[in-house]
């Protein structure tokens, strides 16, 4: 077995050229890129802290998703962040429910709700006739709302006939009968 014995500072493997050793000058230069380093290190976690006291990054001079954003795009962002293009579309539409059927209808027929699973709109009219001349322009009411929303949004209208008034349960109460909303629908 061969001794190997320690190499100098400046000593290479055999056959690799010698590394120079660091003088006084080229030893301060080192010494000080060393410290300049541990200190950056040292900095940045005491502004990690600093930061993390404060509650977090604050913006800089640069748009991001921290900035305050007007009331109209945060609700924008909001209902697309969740999906609600439809709903809110149709909610629209629900607003504008005179313009779209006119205002002699909008007048005896109100939406109610919209089922965005099934695509059906709900519509109550006060009176069965209205409930009637509805469920005759339904088709014609689809296609002008599909137009406007999109293809195949509300695939059917669901006409309601007028409420009666509130059912009354009692002792007066005739067994098997719903009372005065019998007569309507």
């Amino acid at each position: 077995m061969s001794e190997q014995r320690p190499q100098a500072p400046g000593e290479g493997a055999p056959g690799q050229p010698k590394t120079p050793e660091h003088s006084g000058v080229d030893l301060a230069r080192v010494a000080l890129r060393a410290a300049k380093e541990q200190a950056r290190a040292r900095g940045n976690a005491a502004q990690q802290k600093k930061q993390a006291r404060r509650g977090g990054l604050r913006s800089g001079a640069r748009a991001d998703g921290r900035d305050p954003l007007s009331l109209g795009a945060a609700i924008n962002r909001l209902i697309t962040e969740r999906g609600w293009e439809t709903p809110a579309a149709v909610g629209g539409v629900m607003g504008r429910w005179p313009q779209m059927v006119g205002p002699e209808v909008a007048l005896h027929c109100d939406p109610q709700k919209y089922d965005e699973d099934a695509r059906v709109l709900t519509v109550q009219c006060d009176s069965t006739a209205w409930a009637t001349q509805l469920r005759l322009l339904a088709p014609q009411l689809v296609a002008r709302l599909n137009a406007d929303l999109g293809q195949g949004t509300v695939k059917m209208i669901k006409v309601l006939g007028p409420g009666g008034p509130a059912r009354r349960y009692g002792p007066l109460r005739a067994p098997g009968s719903t009372g005065p909303g019998d007569t309507y629908g």
